[in-house]
Parts: structure tokens; sequence; C-alpha cells
């Protein structure tokens, strides 16, 4: 019989093949176990591998007497398993998954198909609502329009085309009066000049600029020829409203030439027969010759001069709006 020895006289190699076979040993344990729960299926008939008996070289005894242990000396002749095993059964877990995946793809096409019929449908319905529109138009019986009086000027005083008599105005230089404009430019007739009175402006003076002009009634050609205009209907100097001036820039005196260099803070004097009234200059702006709006009625004092621009080519306006610091109605 062998001779016993214990572990301390055991080699490392020797620990080693002693593990592994205890290692191989619990695990046929478990595949027998395995087996007889019907947890281990037998594929083809062919069981599971056992593993050979090891050779043993000797006996070995543990410290505390437990059973002998074997190193375990593997067969040369025995032919090695191979690695990996062919599977013959069905992976239920990739079906799920592929299944889930086809889910998934099949309800984003949905959605896309869904949102595109929506979209298709509210154009077509946009489509149908607007021939629907169309054809109530055309069925809809529209008055004749009929010629209605001007009332007012639908371009801003101190333009450059002179009247010619016997002739109605046509498009003037530097398109002072736009050719869609001329038959509402025919058909106005400037109010009557009112009755002298002695609160009517009848001085102008801007010291910042060096005018000092008189103011006549209306802003038509023959009008501006004398100094500054006041535009008819516009209100008296010092009262509420808004107090409209126009002149020339570059013939009849150049009265308004500068006006692009007053600054908001200079002072406008407005005089009439018994009073004085000083306007500072709050804005000053650029407009074309259509925009009517600046001559609008105001709920407190302003005054706005209006004269066209830039210098001698005239196809803007330059507007300056001032308001009321000193007077009968100013606090």
């Amino acid at each position: 019989m062998s001779e016993r020895r214990s572990v301390d006289e055991l080699s490392v190699k020797e620990l080693e093949e002693l593990l592994y076979r205890k290692k191989r040993q619990e695990r046929q344990q478990r595949l027998e176990r395995m087996r007889e729960n019907g947890r281990l299926i037998v594929v083809d008939g062919v069981e599971p591998p056992n593993p050979e008996s090891p050779r043993l070289e000797r006996p070995l005894a543990t410290p505390t007497g437990a059973m002998a242990n074997y190193i375990f000396q593997p067969d040369e002749t025995t032919t090695p398993q191979p690695a990996h095993k062919e599977k013959t059964g069905i992976n239920w877990r990739w079906v799920s998954n592929k299944f889930w995946l086809f889910v998934e793809i099949g309800a984003v096409v949905g959605l896309v198909v869904l949102l595109g019929g929506i979209w298709i449908t509210r154009q077509e319905l946009n489509q149908e609502i607007a021939q629907a529109q169309q054809v109530q138009v055309q069925e809809i019986a529209l008055p004749t329009p009929t010629a209605t009086p001007i009332i007012d000027l639908v371009v801003l005083p101190s333009g450059h085309k002179p009247p010619v008599a016997g002739r109605p105005p046509e498009a003037g230089e530097a398109g002072d009066i736009p050719a869609h404009l001329l038959p509402a430019i025919n058909a106005y007739v400037p109010p009557p000049l009112p009755t002298p009175g002695p609160e009517q402006a009848r001085r102008i003076e801007i010291p910042a600029i060096g005018v000092d002009s008189t103011i006549v009634q209306g802003t038509q050609w023959d009008q501006l020829k004398k100094g500054v205009g006041q535009h008819i209907g516009s209100s008296q100097p010092g009262d509420d409203g808004n107090l409209v001036l126009a002149a020339h820039n570059d013939i009849f005196g150049e009265i308004f030439r500068h006006l692009d260099k007053l600054v908001p803070g200079d002072e406008i004097i407005i005089s009439t027969e018994r009073n004085t009234y000083h306007y500072i200059v709050r804005e000053i702006d650029v407009v074309k010759p259509t925009d009517v709006q600046v001559m609008a009625p105001t709920e407190f004092a302003q005054t706005t001069l209006i004269s066209c621009y830039p210098y001698q080519i005239n196809t803007d306006r330059i507007v300056v709006f001032a308001d009321l610091v000193t007077g009968k109605n100013s606090s």
C-alpha cells in the first residue's frame, strides 16, 4: 500500500490536479441530479459524457483523516471532446426578441402611414374649401363701384410739378405724383381758403437753421410761392391738434432746405396777430410722398413741418414733429 502523505507534503502541481479532480466530481454529481430530476435532456440518445476513472498515482491522507483523495492523471489516449457542440433545440429567447422587434417596426411604420394620411387629407380638404370659396365669390353679385368724393390729399404737399392751365396734372418729376394716384389727384378739389382771422398762423421762426418766414393759408402751388403754407383744415397755433405747415426746399426761397439739420430739442416759434407759441422738436423722419398719415389730427397740440427730400432730388418727404411747450393751451 502506498505511503499516505499530508497536504503540506504535496507539491503545487499535485494540489492543482487535486482541485481539478474535485471540480469534475462536483460537476458530475450535478449532472446526475439534473438527469434524475428530468432537467437534463439527452439529445439523440447521447448520454452526457462520463469522465473516465482517473489513474491513481498514490493515495493521499489529509491531516483530518477524511476520505482519501487521489491525484487525477488524465489518460493520454483519451480523445479530447470538441469545445463547441451543435445545438439542435429551439432558442425561444431569440424568437421572442425577433417577434418584439417586428412588432416595434410595424408600430413605427403604422404611425408614419397614419400621419401621412392625415396630412394628405388636410391638403385635399384645404383645396376643396378654396375651390368652394372661389365658386361662392363668383356667385355673389357685387355692387357696381361708384366714385366717391375726394375729401383730402393723397400725397403730401410741397411737390415740384407746376400746374398747367387747361390740363390735368401728370406724373411729376422725381416721383412727386405716382401714376396710380393720378385719378385721385385729378378729382381732388381743394377746399376754399379760410377767412383771415387774428388766430391764424402768420409767422414761423426756426433759430437753429435761420428760418424767419411768413405763413399763408393753403399748400397748393400758388400758395407755396409766397412762403410757408398751412394745410387747410389743420389746427390753429396753440390749439390741441396737428398744425401742418409745408414749404419748398430748393425753389421759392428754399425756406425748408435745412430741416434735416434740426435735432430733438430745437425750438420752433409760430406767431399769430395776438400770440406767440413755442414748440420743441420731438422727432425727424423721412417718408414717402404718399404717407399722408403724418398729417392726421392729434389729441395734443403739435406742429408738423413738411418739405421735399433729399435736396434737388425730392423723391421723399422730410417731416419734423414738434410739441407745444408755451401758449394758451400749454401748462
